[in-house]
């Protein structure tokens, strides 16, 4: 009866180099982590090697910005619904410019819209505006922008802007990973949040054919061995396997530690999928996984209206990120800057846009 319950055990996962404890992290953090991502821990960057139990193995990497944004633990992601929505507004937008409107008939129909003030109006209108001159593309509901430039770093950045919500970039971003690695055995880093993603490598990519090599009809299966590897699977693994009663929390009135538990996780998983790779539990937790976690079927949807041209695919090249990519660049640096920096950081890049923008008329 002890064991009998639906939430599972949590704890802190402990940070180690070798022997020495650096500090803890929140297992749901662990979760996204995946071997030589970078993160910050205590104001220092450290490289995930790998996780054992409640441990993780690091190794210290001065100097090197973070590759894993910023933890937002339990903030709620944008939902599929709502981006919808957003991206609506965006393509609306974007048909008024290339229909040359005035700025002021622009403003009156987003005040209308929106339900905002003329301040707040003219604010958007700006941002829109900016992103729209300096590369005559608005990314919506009906368009992807495909966005490629180098970083400080040299390395190839490529940024998908994907208003879909965050849980749907997540599938996207998995499964155009994993397509990259098998077409072109290539490793590449990963960041997302509710208004896309971006991929990193310091080789040539082709994050274009990656996209348009998946298709609708195996784009579970494709997920489904994307993850099949990762600490979120092994973790929602031992969360299925501990309310089938497969691995049991209390023992003769004994209660066994996370660690113990996940040790214990990862032997059952092993031997399972010896007996079936379809076995009941592996089976659910891919399903807690893909569709709880992420969102699977509302990105199958999103690859089907890419395959019927309902949702067009624009690439361009930048040498310096659009007005929508600032976001994202940061985000991998937040935690390294200082708020000021970040304010100057920001004041930079828009200068340099606008710059640009002077240049191009």
């Amino acid at each position: 009866m002890t064991n009998i319950g639906t939430i599972p055990d949590e704890t802190a996962v402990t940070v180690k180099i070798g022997e020495r404890k650096i500090g803890y992290i929140e297992e749901s953090f662990l979760e996204r982590l995946k071997r030589n991502d970078l993160f910050v821990l205590g104001g220092q960057v450290y490289e995930f090697k790998f996780a054992r139990g409640m441990v993780a193995q690091v190794q210290a990497s001065p100097g090197r910005p973070p590759t894993v944004p910023a933890w937002f633990s339990e903030m709620l992601p944008l939902s599929f619904d709502l981006a919808n929505d957003i991206g609506k507004f965006r393509g609306l937008i974007e048909q008024k410019f290339e229909n040359k409107r005035k700025e002021n008939e622009i403003i009156d129909f987003i005040s209308e819209y929106l339900y905002t003030n003329k301040q707040t109006s003219g604010t958007i209108y700006n941002y829109l505006k900016e992103q729209y001159d300096y590369c005559k593309h608005i990314p919506n509901n009906k368009k992807i922008l495909i966005e490629q430039f180098k970083d400080e770093r040299g390395n190839k950045k490529i940024i998908f802007h994907t208003m879909f919500g965050r849980r749907v970039n997540d599938c996207l971003s998995r499964a155009v990973a994993f397509a990259i690695s098998r077409l072109e055995h290539k490793d590449v880093e990963i960041g997302i949040n509710d208004n896309g993603f971006y991929i990193s490598s310091s080789k040539p990519i082709n994050a274009l054919r990656a996209l348009e090599a998946l298709k609708s009809k195996e784009l579970r299966k494709v997920l489904e061995n994307a993850i099949e590897r990762t600490e979120v699977f092994k973790r929602r693994f031992r969360h299925c396997a501990i309310r089938s009663l497969m691995i049991l929390k209390t023992y003769k009135g004994r209660h066994k530690r996370v660690g113990r538990q996940q040790v214990s996780s990862m032997i059952l998983i092993s031997a399972l999928k010896r007996i079936s790779n379809n076995f009941s539990i592996l089976k659910e937790a891919r399903r807690e996984v893909l569709e709880d976690l992420m969102d699977i079927d509302n990105t199958i949807e999103i690859i089907k209206e890419i395959e019927d041209s309902k949702i067009k695919i624009k690439a361009i090249f930048t040498d310096i990120p659009s007005p929508f990519s600032f976001n994202l660049i940061l985000q991998g640096h937040l935690d390294i800057l200082k708020i000021e920096d970040k304010v100057e950081f920001l004041k930079r890049m828009h200068n340099q846009v606008l710059a640009k923008i002077s240049l191009n008329k």
